[in-house]
């Protein structure tokens, strides 16, 4: 059960980017500090830490760097750091000058377990502005060497060319490059990339101007995204020369274009700022982007020069979770100005699509059905936004609302008010009686008066509600609008066909429950209906989600609750991203949704009641997956394989055959239900 609680067991690696205190030619002193912090970031649980550029001799020493003095004192720290972390599970990598061919080269030497396993070499030397690094060092391609000894080691791999593969750590190779080396218009890490390193560590110095930091995080972020990798940078902190630069001790840790940690630039103290890489994510998305592939191709001769430096490490075996923070809902940022932009942007994909779809039809008309629920409202929303910009009338929009057997006051009452604020044609056609035509036409029990309630009863009516939406459609020249949206496509959750399944283009086919009530919420404060359409859409997302289908004792509360049959949506959503975003297996997900959702946390936005301080057991979790999975990839694929049209709206947000997800029909479930099967049933 330890194994299931430990993120080294699920794809993931803890990494370390260090910022010692140095002083300026005190090797001694520099490297003291730099065996501090690699036991800090060892007892921690990092396998990976960097620390920066010449950090054994510190990077300002200038002339001094021309001294034998310093450079033996550095060859004395180096054996001193070597032996006093030796028994550390920690593969580190270090800065300092070398003498080698008699050249001097600006060097990170990569140790672990008592060796050097590896040196990297600088490839380019800044020598502009304040930088004069031509006046001490040589460049990587002047090396005549391969190999050097060095602290009583013979044939130790040197040069810009390696890259380090740690064995029994899935995914894991890095690649060095030091300071400059990311600044210039082809980094060395873009190669090393393409030739399977998926880490990438920068030994830097970096003094600090004004507006540099920026410039930093656009080359890091920028440089982890276009390579498809993670990016660690390390800048020199406390203690190096000021006599005429300063230093900020900057250092950050990239995915994949996204910013997981930064250290307190500026900082007096010795820092270490930590993350969680996700080395599945890296390997998935590689996989799938075919273009990463066809680049690498194209450079193969240069690719085929980088060496190999293979080795394994101690995996740790404690009961360690990800102190990354995934976010409940991967669907919606977490910050509220990112939030508003996303949902501005899906908001205006949605209405964008249906007005082009409106434009080359030549259809001035929409018909859709208004339930009073979340999708069929926030669809309504989208056809009032797409006739503003048509110049259209609000009554091009036909809004039928179409009471059954099991509708309720609160969702009729919510669907006729909504029609009317929104000025949109309003209409009533009550079911019941086509219903019970139908069942007496095929011999259900029902016509004869007896309460069989099943899946013929439910189907029957949302089949009458779509038929008469496309007659209408045929009478009145115009559009049928979907309304079904992304999650209830993942889990199977609509009428094939005659059904809620089926419309002529469905704005919300792409869009998840749980944004879907974001961007109701978004639309309603944001000024584009008057004050009581919005104070509708506000009553609205206090609906309870039902298909209102089986009647209940009154007409106030369903007596379905479509959660307790496929699962809290939260817990789907979060599901459904992880699988066909990334394709991982059901037992990483279940651990990152235990770590996201093993205590009671706020909700994203404080006055939104539907998701405040939940939280989920790991045998809730397991349970809610394995429905996740057996009505996913068993039962409910054939649904997806002829969806209408509609917008693609968000990153891995579309289940169409002709464009994110294609799939056969008829596949199994097996081996993500065995994998499913390895979730614990509760906590440890």
């Amino acid at each position: 059960m330890k194994q299931f609680y430990n993120l080294y067991n699920h794809g993931f690696i803890k990494v370390a980017v260090c910022i010692p205190e140095v002083k300026v030619a005190d090797t001694k002193f520099n490297a003291a500090r730099t065996v501090e912090l690699a036991k800090k970031a060892a007892e921690n649980n990092a396998i990976f830490a960097i620390f920066p550029e010449l950090g054994i001799s510190a990077y300002s020493n200038e002339d001094l760097f021309h001294q034998d003095a310093l450079l033996r004192s550095v060859l004395d720290s180096l054996e001193y750091i070597i032996d006093a972390t030796k028994d550390l599970n920690l593969t580190m990598v270090i800065g300092a000058p070398l003498q080698v061919d008699s050249l001097l080269f600006n060097c990170g030497l990569v140790l672990y377990g008592g060796k050097i396993l590896g040196i990297a070499v600088k490839s380019y030397l800044p020598n502009y502005r304040e930088f004069y690094e031509g006046r001490q060092f040589s460049p990587a391609e002047e090396a005549l060497s391969e190999t050097v000894g060095l602290c009583g080691q013979e044939d130790i791999p040197f040069g810009a060319n390696i890259i380090f593969d740690v064995k029994n750590i899935k995914h894991l190779k890095f690649f060095l490059e030091i300071c400059e080396d990311v600044w210039v218009p082809v980094p060395p890490s873009s190669f090393a990339a393409m030739a399977g390193a998926t880490v990438t560590g920068n030994l830097s110095a970096s003094n600090i101007t004004l507006t540099k930091s920026e410039y930093r995080h656009s080359l890091a972020s920028n440089q982890s995204a276009r390579c498809v990798s993670a990016y660690l940078y390390a800048a020199a902190g406390p203690g190096e020369s000021t006599t005429d630069l300063a230093w900020d001790g900057h250092a950050m840790i990239y995915e994949n274009g996204n910013l997981l940690a930064e250290s307190i630039r500026f900082s007096q103290k010795p820092q270490i700022v930590y993350a969680d890489l996700d080395m599945d994510r890296l390997a998935q998305d590689r996989m799938r982007l075919t273009s990463f592939g066809q680049n690498a191709r194209t450079h193969r001769s240069r690719l085929k020069n980088f060496r190999k430096v293979s080795f394994s490490v101690s995996i740790p075996c404690d009961r360690i979770l990800l102190a990354r923070e995934y976010p409940r809902f991967p669907y919606i940022p977490a910050d509220p100005a990112k939030r508003d932009e996303r949902c501005y942007e899906a908001y205006n994909i949605q209405v964008q699509g249906l007005t082009k779809r409106l434009k080359s039809s030549g259809i001035r008309n929409v018909v859709i059905g208004i339930s009073g629920g979340l999708d069929s409202t926030h669809a309504l929303i989208v056809a009032a936004g797409s006739m503003d910009i048509l110049n259209l009338p609000r009554s091009s929009i036909m809004a039928y609302t179409m009471p059954g057997f099991a509708t309720t006051n609160k969702t009729y009452t919510s669907a006729v008010r909504l029609m009317k604020a929104l000025g949109v044609e309003a209409n009533e056609i009550d079911i019941k009686d086509s219903c019970m035509q139908m069942f007496r036409d095929i011999g259900h029990p029902f016509a004869e008066g007896k309460e069989l309630y099943d899946i013929t009863f439910e189907n029957v009516q949302a089949g009458e509600r779509t038929s008469h939406l496309f007659r209408i459609a045929n009478l009145r020249e115009a559009l049928v609008i979907g309304t079904g949206d992304l999650s209830e496509l993942a889990l199977g959750w609509c009428t094939y066909g005659v059904g809620d399944h089926m419309s002529h283009y469905n704005v919300n086919v792409s869009v998840p429950k749980t944004l879907i009530q974001y961007l109701i919420r978004w639309v309603a404060l944001s000024g584009r209906f008057d004050r009581e359409a919005s104070k509708i859409l506000i009553d609205i997302l206090e609906t309870e989600i039902s298909p209102e289908l089986i009647p209940g004792k009154n007409g106030d509360q369903p007596t379905q609750k479509t959660e307790s049959v496929i699962g809290p949506y939260e817990l789907q959503d979060f599901n459904n991203f992880y699988i066909t975003r990334f394709g991982y297996l059901p037992t990483k997900i279940a651990f990152m949704e235990y770590c996201a959702w093993r205590d009671k946390k706020s909700g994203l936005w404080p006055d939104m009641p539907e998701y405040r301080k939940n939280e989920y057991t790991i045998g809730e979790i397991k349970h809610w997956l394995k429905v996740y999975l057996f009505r996913f990839f068993k039962i409910s694929q054939f649904k997806r394989s002829c969806i209408p049209n509609g917008p693609k709206v968000g990153s891995g947000g579309s289940l169409s055959p002709r464009g994110d997800y294609r799939a056969p029909s008829d596949s199994e479930a097996t081996v993500w239900l065995e994998n499913a099967e390895k979730i614990p049933e509760r906590g440890d």
